[in-house]
């Protein structure tokens, strides 16, 4: 990497927020004065475009957003997709079809329409996503299949995260991707080649910025690709332990500002 990286890309949840999901005012303002020396700061994260509200609330002007672990370039100041790369409904059968053989228990969801809505099955334990105009329980598991989805979501109560997403990955290889960012048994699974690391390429190319030039920061597995593709990849302290073995850097945990205190240490701004 050069002198100065060029543009920073930061995971959400568990990196640049608190536990308690939230910002900061430390951390707003230093992101705010990166912008404003011109330094862009894209948002890398698995959460849908629905979810980016609460974040965009705490900012001092939202920020551009890679959704749906890279399946989704999202435009907030135009309210525009710039990019989706959905799993179409034939894939997302095949996927259904091989883990149900593999766990039989598992419970599915989908998010749809570049992931401002979300469908799941009547089992499927629902976390802290209310908003019900968006989100609905389906009659049939072909009706859960049956539009194009930038993220299928795959629950077991029974797995061990980390080897929930082996045997899910195992199953899937070759025909998508399989990825989880929780301690819970998750596992989100995108179409084949789809990650952090290649939705923040394609807008990297956007703005002419080499991954040389990009500093990267993450907690959990799936921002493993974008920090790998990065010329710098730094991990927070409470980071899983895929990340902290990858990270070129380790900075404090994000209940500690981590990033923050990383990026006035680079940049010279706090």
């Amino acid at each position: 990497m050069g002198e100065a990286p060029r543009l920073i890309a930061t995971d959400i949840d568990g990196t640049l927020l608190r536990d308690d999901r939230t910002l900061s005012p430390h951390t707003a303002e230093v992101l705010a004065r990166l912008s404003a020396r011109g330094t862009p700061v894209v948002l890398v994260t698995g959460r849908p475009i629905r979810w980016l509200k609460m974040v965009y609330e705490q900012l001092a002007e939202p920020l551009p957003a890679i959704c749906a672990n890279g399946a989704v370039v999202y435009d907030p100041v135009a309210d525009e997709v710039l990019r989706a790369d959905p799993l179409a409904p034939q894939l997302l059968a095949e996927v259904a079809r091989r883990l149900r053989a593999e766990v039989p228990e598992v419970s599915f969801a989908v998010e749809i329409v570049d992931s401002r809505q979300m469908r799941h099955e009547a089992h499927y334990p629902l976390r802290w996503d209310a908003d019900h105009d968006a989100i609905r329980a389906v009659e049939t598991p072909e009706e859960l299949l049956a539009a194009p989805a930038v993220k299928l979501l795959a629950r077991s109560a029974e797995q061990d995260p980390d080897a929930f997403v082996a045997l899910v990955a195992a199953a899937l290889e070759g025909l998508a991707e399989a990825t989880h960012s929780s301690y819970s048994g998750l596992v989100e699974i995108s179409a084949s080649g789809v990650t952090k690391a290649a939705g923040l390429a394609w807008y990297c190319a956007r703005l002419g910025i080499d991954a040389r030039d990009v500093l990267a920061f993450g907690d959990m597995p799936n921002d493993v690709p974008m920090l790998t593709w990065a010329g710098r990849g730094v991990a927070v302290a409470n980071a899983h332990r895929a990340v902290l073995e990858i990270a070129d850097e380790v900075t404090a945990a994000n209940s500690a500002d981590g990033v923050a205190a990383y990026l006035e240490k680079v940049f010279g701004v706090g």
